[in-house]
């Protein structure tokens, strides 16, 4: 008779299963402890990939090399003043062009000698690549106070390859009879228009130039894109985060998502921006490729000087940030209509604050506002296409009655926005103007 047995054995696919399972979790647990590992550590030091050393982060873009090669001080976000002034203009919903000359002061430039290569050159000087084209306008459709000052190219600067700037020539009239308007960019074009407190649900394609600013992997900031490698934001976004390495900007989503977001090559704040007032805060920030536009990624219009907007005008704010004061983000972006308030109402509420780089916007009820994980993203005002004319910056709680939010004027630092974009791309010789700090030192 057979023996009894005390236990049966496991089928060996029982114990290959077992085996797998226990290396998987081994595995997980493994990879988990070296990414909360890593984030430990890269919170506390960072590391000097050459020497194969490590610094406490304090001293990563203090200003000074302290890895052997300085490579803690090679990418750091950077300050930059307005600088000298951009020398060419846009005005008015129809994007005139001006240049800028002594002692005439800004002049419309005349269509008669105006060719492709010119239209080229001055949307480069702005910034822009994409999509250069220009219109002619009849100066009598002009406001009579704007029909005073003209330029033309000298025809010869054509034939012998003379630099534009050295051949503008003062008109008081135009033999044409028109005047050169600009389009440099594919920019303020949604398919659609229509949490933000107060706010609704909305699609990526109705604002296609909302970007997600995030930091190790975590939304912090909104952000527009204004050109196929810029995008634009509040300074405060980068305090205490300047390691530029560790920035990613996501677009195309409606949601908050971490792939395929893209690098940023650069990060550039006003060197004005003061923290405990709040004034200046803006950034910039340089993307390291272009991105593909498309329905559901495209740049918003940086707003031309002179553009009409008017106490109670709507605009509309867009973002990720938390649906209630201190709240969680939400995780569908968010759209909200907002009425802009007159500068004087602003400062009623506001005091000595409010600065002319400020503008105040929403309803002083309260229950509609940006908020917390807004900071950054744009407001824009719909005029023949959509216009940046904000940034949220900050505000007294979210959407408290009594306390509007507040955002950085874009109006009011344009030189400042194209100077940055203008210094990391080529400059184009035909519109750098000689005596260029003499134009700096007549332009308000």
């Amino acid at each position: 008779m057979p023996a009894a047995r005390s236990g049966e054995r496991w089928p060996r696919w029982k114990l290959v299963l077992v085996s797998v399972t226990c290396s998987l979790a081994v595995l997980v647990a493994l990879a988990l402890a070296a990414y909360f590992l890593r984030e430990l550590i890269n919170s506390k030091f960072f590391y000097c990939y050459r020497s194969l050393t490590f610094i406490p982060i304090a001293l990563a873009c203090n200003g000074k090399a302290d890895c052997k090669n300085g490579e803690d001080e090679a990418s750091c976000v950077s300050n930059m003043t307005t600088g000298t002034a951009v020398p060419v203009r846009l005005v008015s919903e129809r994007l005139l062009l001006q240049v800028y000359s002594t002692p005439a002061g800004w002049s419309f430039v005349c269509s008669e000698n105006w060719r492709w290569q010119h239209t080229l050159a001055a949307c480069q000087q702005l910034g822009y690549t994409v999509s250069p084209r220009s219109v002619w306008v009849p100066v009598p459709s002009l406001p009579t106070s704007l029909q005073k000052s003209f330029v033309t190219v000298k025809i010869d600067a054509l034939l012998n390859n003379t630099p534009v700037y050295s051949a503008l020539t003062p008109q008081k009239s135009c033999s044409s009879g028109s005047v050169i308007a600009l389009s440099c960019s594919d920019c303020g074009i949604a398919l659609g228009e229509d949490r933000i407190v107060g706010g609704v649900d909305t699609a990526i394609e109705d604002w296609p130039w909302q970007a997600s600013l995030q930091w190790d992997g975590q939304h912090l900031c909104g952000g527009s894109l204004v050109s196929l490698t810029w995008v634009i934001s509040a300074a405060h976004c980068f305090t205490g985060r300047t390691d530029v390495s560790r920035w990613r900007v996501a677009l195309g989503s409606n949601r908050i998502v971490t792939s395929g977001a893209i690098s940023v090559a650069k990060v550039v704040v006003h060197s004005k921006y003061n923290p405990k007032a709040n004034d200046y805060d803006i950034s910039m920030i340089q993307l390291s490729s272009p991105v593909t536009t498309g329905d559901t990624i495209r740049p918003v219009c940086l707003p031309p000087d002179q553009l009409t907007i008017k106490n109670g005008d709507s605009l509309a704010v867009t973002g990720w940030g938390a649906l209630h004061e201190n709240g969680a983000v939400s995780s569908v972006l968010q759209k909200a209509t907002v009425p802009l308030i007159d500068q004087k109402d602003c400062i009623s509420v506001y005091g000595s604050t409010i600065t002319p780089r400020m503008l105040c916007a929403g309803f002083m009820k309260g229950e509609v506002d940006s908020c917390q994980g807004d900071s950054g993203g744009p407001l824009v005002f719909l005029s023949s296409h959509w216009q940046l004319v904000g940034v949220v910056s900050w505000g007294v709680g979210c959407a408290r009655a009594g306390y509007p939010g507040v955002y950085t004027n874009v109006s009011m630092l344009m030189d400042w926005i194209h100077s940055a974009m203008e210094v990391s791309a080529s400059a184009s010789a035909l519109w750098i103007m000689p005596n260029l700090q003499s134009i700096h030192d007549s332009v308000h």
